[in-house]
């Protein structure tokens, strides 16, 4: 993984002595809250419900165990202990004072982490797939590309004020898209040309929210020199010509969709032309130089398990369906990627306390190098696993309350914190996700449903990625009482699609009756091992909305 030199280290210790002088200026009363409200956003720092909260930046989802163990000791001293793994792959703490901050921040910056660009209209945290690097269908690694664009975009002087805040994500695979780009102000594809050279699709003006839309394409193929220069034309046509009079409709996507993609494509095209061979454009010698901190780790020539496992497997069906759910084949031979669940039915999904996160790190050591990512399902992977360690890690992590073989199911809630902790949020969203689960709290049952996305947000700035969860959950606000309003049909991966709306909100105890109707609907209409995404695709919403809606007789 990518080690900071000792520029970037510079950078990150000189944010901290900046921004302990501003909080100190801004409890003193010296800067206004309006003049302060800056620059606490793009030091990571929001004003809750409860307590300020701090986003932690995890660069496309990686980090050590040396770094895990150093969110837990901040969590425990500064804070309740305990995290929150969000949506974009970051680590949130919920209830530091205002006051520690700077101290925190000196903390994370000792073990080469910070919380620039974590919030504010900047561009935000690159993500990609938490299974980058080790998968076999991959055109290419994307990490390397998604530190080619932290370093250009970090505290990037023209691009620290933009009409909204911006995210960009990168995807390597050729048959999946776990990073969900097209739903990204940017979202970048590696391809091939014909000559068999990788370069880039560049899709634009994706994004969730009051407006969901699916990015459009704007280029076919980029060059992987001229990545940066791209980039940053499209930056340049958002900061002049974005809208700055209405935030909710600042965002990248609505300029493409007013200008019309053909229009946008060629005032980028345009800026484009008068920038691509200044000196931002990449040389081999940069690309190869990010490439050199990505080199593959110490795989060890093991021989494939897979024989000695199918007999573990007959004789313990617990470890059977772990292995059939958490665990991902991993493209050398003799190991694979496995997912810890990070969803115990009664907890926030992705929470994890200061303990819990020290015995991740120690088993991160023990099994996976050292490593580990952050998904954007809000659980933890540990990328590099000998086959032959499997049933050892599988015992720890069930010891643990980590090895529910629920990932990809629809107990893999995906879940913002809501209106227990957002000031935004017009309705919880933790005791929805808890009721859910509980209700199909049966394996055998969630084994036989299959892949199902179900997305909860408690408003409509959509961080539980409610319109493009198969299943989604939106909190509402009905004079002053909290609703929920269900949508289908959303995807967030290669045929990404927005869900619909299904009718009239519920309210929050007729929830999981009504995930149930919607449920047995699809059970009685599937084909075998139909998927739900499929069958909601084949019948549209009515026999849904016909089953949740019918009045008892």
């Amino acid at each position: 993984m990518y080690v900071y030199d000792s520029y970037d280290q510079q950078i990150v210790d000189q944010r901290v002595v900046q921004f302990k002088e501003q909080t100190e200026r801004f409890l003193a009363g010296q800067l206004a809250a309006e003049e302060f409200l800056p620059l606490r956003l793009q030091n990571g720092l929001y004003v809750q419900r409860h307590a300020p909260m701090l986003r932690i930046a995890v660069p496309y989802g990686l980090m050590t165990s040396t770094q895990l163990r150093k969110i837990a000791d901040v969590s425990r001293r500064f804070d309740k202990g305990y995290v929150h793994f969000t949506t974009r792959q970051n680590i949130q703490l919920n209830w530091p004072a205002l006051e520690d901050v700077p101290e925190i921040l000196k903390e994370l910056a000792s073990v080469q982490m910070h919380a620039i660009q974590t919030s504010g209209n900047c561009i935000r945290n690159t993500t990609t797939d938490q299974f980058a690097g080790v998968i076999a269908d991959e055109i290419e690694d994307p990490r390397p590309w998604c530190e080619l664009i932290r370093q250009w975009s970090t505290l990037h002087p023209e691009f620290a004020f933009l009409p909204r805040k911006f995210k960009i994500a990168v995807n390597g695979s050729q048959s999946e898209d776990r990073a969900a780009i097209r739903f990204h102000d940017i979202g970048l594809q590696l391809v091939k040309n014909d000559e068999g050279k990788t370069g880039f699709k560049v899709y634009v003006g994706g994004g969730l929210g009051r407006t969901p839309l699916a990015g459009q394409e704007v280029r076919s193929y980029l060059e992987q020199e001229d990545l940066i220069t791209y980039l940053e034309a499209i930056l340049r046509v958002y900061n002049v010509h974005g809208r700055r009079d209405n935030k909710y409709k600042a965002r990248i996507k609505i300029l493409v969709k007013a200008l019309g993609v053909d229009k946008f494509r060629e005032l980028v095209d345009a800026q484009w032309q008068m920038i691509k061979d200044s000196p931002n454009r990449l040389t081999d010698e940069e690309i190869n130089r990010v490439k050199s901190y990505f080199t593959a780790v110490d795989y060890q020539p093991l021989a494939d398990e897979t024989e000695k496992l199918a007999s573990l497997r007959f004789e313990n069906d617990p470890f059977d369906k772990w292995m059939t759910k958490n665990v991902q084949a991993h493209k050398e031979a003799g190991y694979a990627a496995v997912t810890l669940s990070v969803k115990k039915v009664g907890h926030p999904p992705g929470d994890a306390t200061d303990t819990e996160l020290e015995q991740i790190a120690d088993l991160a050591d023990q099994f996976s190098q050292g490593e580990l990512r952050v998904s954007h399902q809000q659980n933890v992977v540990f990328s590099d696993v000998k086959q032959s360690d499997l049933f050892a890690l599988w015992q720890a992590l069930d010891a643990l309350g980590f090895a529910d073989p629920t990932v990809g199911t629809l107990n893999d809630v995906i879940c913002c914190p809501g209106g227990d902790y957002c000031a935004l949020a017009n309705a919880k969203s933790i005791p929805i996700a808890e009721a859910i689960q509980t209700e199909f709290n049966d394996l055998d049952y969630l084994f036989d449903l299959g892949d199902l996305d179900l997305n909860i947000s408690g408003c409509m700035n959509a961080c539980g990625h409610h319109h493009i969860g198969h299943i989604g959950v939106l909190g509402v606000d009905k004079k002053g009482e909290e609703f929920y309003q269900v949508s289908l049909g959303g995807d967030s991966g290669v045929n990404a699609q927005v869900g619909k709306i299904l009718g009239p909100s519920f309210k929050a105890e007729d929830m999981p009756g009504v995930i149930k109707k919607i449920i047995d609907v699809f059970v009685e209409s599937r084909s075998e091992e139909e998927p739900f995404i499929s069958v909601v695709n084949r019948l549209g919403l009515e026999p849904f909305k016909e089953r949740v809606y019918a009045k008892a007789s």
